[in-house]
């Protein structure tokens, strides 16, 4: 594999996240308010500038989202002109296929600001990044995915999956702008390490390889699905909900780990390149 695409995909996995922080930070400080009368200008200069730090917030998250999705069809080009693995190629197409829609949601979110506006918005987003994150784990595993790298994966994952239980929404810390977005930042960054370790166990070999991509994929998926309803958690059952799903992902995981003694292969660290 190509060793520019392996970074560019890495690249756009990373932007698309941070992308995704910064969107829930600009929620959560209601920072879009201030320029949603002049969408897609703003309140500054000529409506191209921010005029206080709240429009800068606005402002900083839409220069971001214009570079990421520049960066996420740069790299979708790259992957199709150099003929990347099938599965890469479809997961960013898939990606890029959804970035007009997802600049309408964001015009939507700042226009009207309604929760299922922004629900959307980050369903979309969410998908989106699934997409990054799925092709730069079969970029940087396709070579030699064995058991330290799933391992390391897997730890990773459990070592914050105790964050999202303390931050859960509205529940043990006051969930605001700071903490949304630290809550998010784990909850993303879980995420990858779970479909990371998912894609890459069944080169670990032995046994077990199955059953740690089956455990790994469904605590992906319950991590999802938490920081999607993350955005609905205003109190009651789904507080129950956002603690309870960190808490039994967290138990998929330490299965999940543990079983890594049984599978077979060699530990090897670090990433293979083609240098």
């Amino acid at each position: 594999m190509d060793t520019r695409l392996r970074r560019l995909v890495g690249v756009s996995a990373a932007l698309t996240g941070v992308l995704m922080v910064l969107g829930v930070y600009t929620a959560a400080t209601g920072s879009g308010l201030t320029c949603a009368g002049r969408w897609p200008l703003c309140d500054g200069f000529l409506g191209l500038f921010p005029a206080n730090w709240s429009s800068f917030i606005e402002w900083f998250h839409r220069f971001v989202a214009m570079v990421t999705g520049f960066v996420i069809l740069g790299t979708t080009i790259t992957a199709w002109r150099d003929g990347a693995d099938r599965r890469v190629r479809a997961a960013l197409a898939a990606a890029t296929i959804l970035l007009p829609s997802q600049i309408v949601l964001g015009a939507l979110t700042v226009t009207t600001y309604q929760w299922a506006v922004l629900l959307a918005h980050f369903g979309t987003a969410s998908i989106i990044f699934t997409g990054v994150a799925l092709a730069a784990a079969w970029t940087y595993g396709t070579d030699n995915a064995d058991t330290g790298r799933v391992r390391i994966a897997l730890t990773a994952a459990g070592g914050l999956l105790p964050v999202l239980v303390v931050l859960a929404p509205h529940t043990f810390v006051s969930f605001g702008p700071t903490v949304q977005a630290a809550y998010y930042l784990a909850g993303l960054v879980t995420y990858a390490a779970l479909l990371t370790a998912a894609v890459w166990s069944p080169g670990a070999g032995g046994h077990s390889a199955r059953r740690i991509r089956y455990l790994a994929a469904t605590a992906a998926v319950m991590v999802v699905s938490l920081l999607v309803a993350g955005r609905l958690v205003y109190g009651g059952t789904l507080q129950y909900v956002s603690v309870g799903g960190a808490a039994a992902a967290l138990g998929l995981v330490v299965t999940a780990r543990y079983l890594l003694r049984d599978a077979g292969g060699p530990e090897v660290h670090g990433v293979p390149t083609d240098d």
